[in-house]
């Protein structure tokens, strides 16, 4: 389930029109590295890793949309470094690629 969420992320980006060929690169980059950390959270905390699934493919559309909507996409890249918190110590890669990946999707013009 969280690996086909992703999947569609990497889908909806393919697709994406205005997003920059090295962006759109490094963000695929990431959702690869994304999908084997969650995939290890998912053994032992499942609602968490499907949370994070979930605010990264908000933060994705919001970041892909032709027409920019700043508040929706703010509170989803927000909601999805949220959802991280507490796995600095457990999970520090994950932290890692979510974080960078919030800060390319908020470059992005957000």
């Amino acid at each position: 389930m969280i690996q086909e969420h992703i999947e569609k992320i990497e889908s909806k980006l393919g697709e994406a029109k205005n997003v920059p060929n090295e962006t759109r690169a490094e963000i695929l980059s990431l959702l690869s590295a994304l999908k084997a950390e969650i995939t290890t959270l998912a053994t032992t905390h499942d609602e968490d890793a499907r949370r994070i699934a979930r605010f990264t493919d908000a933060s994705a559309e919001e970041a892909t949309r032709p027409e920019k909507k700043p508040g929706l996409a703010e509170g989803a890249i927000h909601e999805l470094t949220e959802s991280v918190e507490g796995f600095e110590t457990s999970h520090p890669k994950l932290v890692a690629t979510v974080n960078r990946l919030a800060v390319i999707l908020s470059n992005m013009g957000i």
